[in-house]
């Protein structure tokens, strides 16, 4: 008995599968096909909704026409704007201006629902079952605020003076009632697919989509924010005048694209801007290792009080703008300034405006954004050295090692790699200095020595009007951008063996 027991206890445990879930039924597989069917299309429609060539809201020509959808239910304002007169007038009344913004509101939060679906379809059968629930009540939102928009256009079109207003519907409205019933029949559809669940089954999303949907809403942010205004490089092929519109007698092909190289004047200006941008580039990269110094010797302060103390002194200046920066500038260095009211008080006769003078302006720009930006570049290397095995301390300790032989072969060696990734990132984004620390302290005397790429991007677009030539160059700055990531990536592969993208 006691050795039947003992065989029992020590018999080897049945192995469990890796992968314990039940195989996929045929219903369940077809689910799935239309699901991913169904999210290809609700990111069309939430793409479109940020296009103002596919704004179905735009019912009358009065109403601006770089408008999105997304535009017109955030903002009744931009609805209304050029409606002014109309309303005033009597030819159109405010309340259905309200009305057709609350319909967008009705489309948008449709087509966020139908999102929301999408999203929660990637779990089991309980989720997938919600999804198709919020897909369907979404499809119905959406199908819904497009009734009321012609509703509204309708209305339009009875009005007494709607010769005035111009009423027109957009072709593209049919393809968001296309969405919208796209929508209600494959939620309909998934829903009868997908088996009932036994009592009890909770809702559950494996890890990885877990993962992708917390990492989503940063994805959406970038591509709205990064990726859908390079939908602006097509006024580099128009010749494009602000409040204008996009036509084809207004392409001129690569017209601002010779002009960039064929005028004589744009070549100067480009090669000083060029000159001021790779210098100022350069002296950040020649001092990017100042950062990492001043983290590592902040690392050896003993009083912590006096260190977080320090760290906060250093790191609030980032939070500064450059307006209030520049208004500092001019407390200490104007001709009334601190610096000359300590030289007249020791029998001097100073007046010298140091914000006008044009000598030395690069180093200058430097001791600025250094002083701005130390203390904030400095965490991440702060954050590194908090990471390092106090092991390797105590062991250079034994070994006699001062403070300084640790903070030269454990503590600098520690960060290199997080230095050489944030140097390679640096040499990537030489073309892009920003312009607000430049544009407020430039000033007739110091512009040139001042003017980098993105200042002059600025200027012809902003203060030129030059949009289509100020876009080429901001085409001409990304793409080389790219191509300095792409050998910056490729060094770091050799020498260390490991890219940064």
């Amino acid at each position: 008995m006691e050795s039947t027991t003992a065989a029992v206890l020590n018999a080897p445990l049945p192995e469990t599968p890796r992968n314990s879930r039940a195989p996929k039924t045929a219903r369940e597989k077809t689910a799935a096909v239309v699901f991913r069917a169904f999210r290809i299309f609700v990111v069309l429609n939430v793409t479109a909704l940020f296009f103002p060539q596919l704004n179905p809201a735009r019912i009358s020509e009065l109403i601006n026409r770089s408008l999105s959808l997304f535009t017109c239910a955030i903002s009744y304002s931009s609805i209304s704007g050029n409606l002014g007169r109309a309303i005033s007038r009597g030819w159109v009344t405010e309340a259905s201006l309200r009305v057709l913004n609350l319909y967008c509101i009705v489309v948008v939060v449709g087509v966020a629902l139908m999102a929301a679906g999408a999203c929660v379809s990637l779990g089991n059968n309980p989720l997938k079952k919600l999804g198709a629930l919020l897909s369907f009540v979404g499809g119905g939102a959406q199908f819904g605020g497009l009734v009321g928009i012609l509703y509204v256009y309708n209305f339009f079109t009875r009005l007494e003076n709607s010769h005035r207003i111009t009423p027109m519907l957009p072709p593209v409205i049919y393809f968001y009632f296309a969405m919208a019933a796209v929508a209600v029949l494959f939620s309909i559809a998934t829903f009868l697919l997908i088996p009932r669940s036994p009592k009890g089954t909770g809702f559950k999303i494996e890890t990885k989509f877990q993962l992708f949907l917390m990492i989503l809403p940063f994805l959406a942010l970038a591509f709205v924010f990064a990726y859908l205004p390079l939908y602006g490089w097509r006024y580099a092929f128009f010749d494009y005048e602000a409040g204008g519109t996009l036509t084809r007698e207004s392409f001129v092909g690569f017209k601002w694209f010779t002009m960039l190289f064929q005028n004589a004047a744009t070549r100067r200006d480009i090669i000083t801007v060029m000159r001021n941008t790779f210098a100022m580039s350069g002296l950040g990269i020649l001092t990017s290792w100042v950062p990492l110094a001043f983290a590592v010797f902040l690392s050896e302060v003993k009083n912590s009080k006096f260190r977080r103390l320090v760290q906060t002194f250093t790191t609030i200046p980032n939070f500064i703008s450059w307006v209030l920066v520049y208004a500092v500038a001019i407390a200490i260095f104007a001709s009334d300034g601190f610096v000359n009211s300590i030289i007249n008080q020791f029998g001097g006769e100073a007046s010298h405006n140091y914000l006008m003078d044009s000598t030395h302006m690069w180093s200058r720009m430097l001791a600025w954004g250094m002083w701005k930006g130390l203390g904030w570049s400095a965490i991440i290397y702060i954050a590194s050295i908090s990471s390092i095995d106090p092991c390797l301390y105590e062991a250079a300790t034994i070994d006699g090692a001062g403070r300084f032989g640790k903070m030269w072969y454990i503590t600098v060696p520690s960060l290199f790699p997080t230095f050489c990734v944030l140097l390679l990132l640096a040499i990537a984004n030489v073309l892009s200095n920003g312009l607000e620390q430049y544009l407020v302290f430039s000033n007739p005397l110091n512009r040139n020595a001042l003017r980098v790429l993105d200042l002059y991007v600025y200027d012809l677009g902003i203060g030129s009007g030059l949009i289509p030539l100020s876009t080429v160059i901001g085409m001409f700055k990304t793409v080389f951008s790219v191509t300095l990531l792409l050998i910056a990536n490729r060094v770091s592969k050799i020498l260390r063996g490991e890219s940064i993208v």
